[in-house]
């Protein structure tokens, strides 16, 4: 079950839309759950997507009337490393260009379909559609992150995020030089106002919390600064969105401001380098790292040598 406030940014826009945007589902998916009941706006059910909604109003959407999911199929030609496994967890490298797990626009090819070839034991995992996900990186992002391989794993880890006992370290380039050289990010992030489709620090959005340190900084090719950060909460884009909005974004993301010429890079300069967690059920703090990928290693050598600006 989904309980929401429509937030400024979804105001006027229509019912199915809202619902496919706040679900992660397809359009027509999002309309056949409406049809089917499983939408109500401020206490009245609503049988038609067409209808539009207001900044304020309570969305209430019952994921249980959601059209079925297909099971993802295996495919053993997905490609991605393996770090660490159990018979609880399993902790990945993805690559970037890699999705984690099918949606509307990428109904295979992602790692779920690679992990269910390597992993048949995690089918039953978690959400149907993503089994053993508990959390995700984007596609142009590269790096760690860990899956449950059975029920008890996937709790236990929702839970670690959840009560943010779970580290994750990023390793990014950005635009410019902070001004100081280490703090906290601490804005508010949910759908832009003026763009649902991209995320922002907006005054009604969910807590967020980034912590940054200046790693190095370039001026050879472009004032630049290579910064490790630290999420505290795990919001959609939340390294990215933070930075923009402290005018240093993520060197190659044009969504977010990043994507300049002076410095060429085949995607986002961002990468998952550490992780850590709890074992489900020893208790062990598990910790892995995983280097900068050549693509990365391959931008930052082309910024010629660290300055001493910072």
């Amino acid at each position: 079950m989904i309980d929401e406030q429509i937030p400024a940014a979804l105001a006027g826009e229509r019912l199915d839309r809202i619902v496919a945007l706040i679900t992660g589902s397809s359009r027509s998916d999002a309309a056949a759950l409406i049809v089917a009941g499983g939408a109500s706006v401020d206490d009245h059910l609503q049988l038609s997507g067409k209808v539009r909604l207001t900044e304020g109003q309570r969305l209430v959407v019952d994921l249980a009337l959601m059209p079925t999911v297909p099971a993802p199929a295996a495919e053993p030609s997905v490609q991605f490393d393996v770090v660490y496994s159990d018979d609880q967890v399993i902790v990945v490298d993805k690559p970037a260009g890699l999705v984690v797990h099918p949606g509307a626009g990428n109904p295979n090819g992602t790692l779920v379909n690679g992990l269910l070839a390597r992993f048949p034991d995690i089918a039953d995992v978690g959400q149907d559609g993503r089994p053993g996900i508990v959390h995700r990186l984007d596609i142009g992002t590269s790096g760690l992150l860990v899956v449950a391989r059975t029920a008890v794993a996937y709790d236990m880890l929702v839970g670690a995020l959840s009560a943010r006992d779970v580290g994750r370290t990023y390793q990014a380039l950005v635009w410019g030089y902070p001004a100081n050289s280490s703090g906290v990010i601490d804005a508010p992030i949910g759908r832009d106002h003026r763009d649902p489709m991209r995320m922002a620090v907006v005054v009604d959005g969910k807590p967020a919390r980034t912590h940054y340190r200046v790693v190095h900084t370039f001026r050879d090719v472009a004032a630049v600064a290579e910064l490790e950060c630290r999420l505290e909460t795990g919001r959609t884009h939340q390294i990215r969105v933070h930075l923009a909005a402290v005018g240093h974004p993520v060197v190659g993301d044009g969504t977010y401001g990043g994507g300049r010429p002076a410095v060429a890079t085949p995607r986002p300069v961002l990468h998952a380098a550490a992780l850590s967690f709890a074992h489900p059920t020893t208790g062990e703090t598990m910790s892995f790292t995983s280097p900068l990928p050549p693509d990365l290693v391959a931008v930052l050598a082309s910024l010629g040598e660290p300055s001493d600006i910072h």
